[in-house]
């Protein structure tokens, strides 16, 4: 296949790169820097040098590349900027659709995530498990307030927007954490960990190493049409793993007070991962932060 891959050189994307290419499918790497570019073609991939923002030049840039399949991994959390995120996920989003459907590609996989669920108890489907239709995919949190209802409204409008496509796999992705993500070593959370302001709390995360990340995005290209959660087997409050994440980079391990359940914010509910695993016959490497944390 032909495969456009928008985010080429971010962190999931610089793991998705290499295994496509051993897939023996052709990689054209979208990337903003000229280095990014000369680094994606000694790999073996086809670079293009484009801002997503520019609608034009995206444009432009899809059709010479004439892709079957368009790879949607762009992100803008380096600066720790959520609404740049948000921006980019929007317009960005829109860009990206605009050109895959002048270029006539027919499938994006695109990148989401599986926090924007409406609150409940149990973790949040993504879609019904087969053979049991009483199983509904979770809603997402679209009653929400504040900043996080701007995080779910984006969210949405990702999705829907790349359903536009004749064919379309949404991965809702658990909280990533390995190399280059906030949760590493001397990243985000090691810092707010050692300034004390990432507390253990009842509140419940998913989480997902970025190598099973990549690893899915690859596996999609084969999947059905519609959302999947892709994230590890092991949901877990903040009681239990911020102890654990902080014993395996190196930092003081905080001490866990009683709380009641009742304290979890009602939208931190984690999410399940049967549909991928049973139905389409994905496995995370890392299946527990337990063992993920630290590689």
């Amino acid at each position: 296949m032909r495969i456009f891959l928008a985010g080429a050189t971010g962190v999931i994307g610089r793991q998705v790169v290499p295994l496509l290419l051993e897939g023996g499918h052709q990689v054209i790497g979208l990337t903003r820097r000229p280095d990014d570019a000369e680094a994606l073609r000694r790999q073996g991939a086809e670079a293009v040098v484009a801002d997503v923002y520019d609608a034009g030049a995206l444009t432009r840039a899809m059709a010479d590349a004439r892709p079957s399949v368009v790879m949607h991994q762009l992100t803008d959390l380096g600066s720790r900027d959520l609404q740049a995120n948000a921006d980019i996920r929007r317009r960005g989003t829109r860009n990206l659709v605009d050109a895959a459907l002048a270029a006539g590609a027919t499938r994006i996989i695109a990148q989401s995530i599986s926090w924007a669920y409406e609150p409940g108890e149990k973790p949040a489907t993504s879609r019904a498990l087969l053979p049991s239709p009483a199983v509904e995919e979770t809603p997402l949190d679209l009653d929400s307030t504040g900043s996080r209802l701007a995080t779910v409204r984006a969210v949405a409008q990702v999705e829907a927007t790349v359903a536009e496509l004749p064919e379309w796999v949404v991965l809702r992705y658990g909280m990533l954490y390995g190399p280059g993500t906030w949760y590493a070593k001397g990243a985000l959370m090691d810092d707010l960990l050692r300034s004390g302001d990432l507390v253990p709390s009842r509140d419940i995360t998913s989480f997902l190493h970025v190598e099973d990340a990549a690893a899915a995005a690859v596996q999609a290209l084969d999947w059905p049409t519609g959302p999947v959660n892709i994230v590890d087997d092991e949901p877990a409050a903040g009681t239990e793993w911020v102890p654990a994440f902080a014993a395996a980079i190196g930092a003081p391990v905080p001490e866990v007070e009683a709380a009641d359940a009742a304290d979890r914010q009602g939208w931190a509910r984690g999410a399940d991962n049967r549909y991928a695993r049973t139905e389409l016959g994905w496995s995370p490497r890392y299946p527990s932060w337990r063992t993920g944390f630290g590689n």
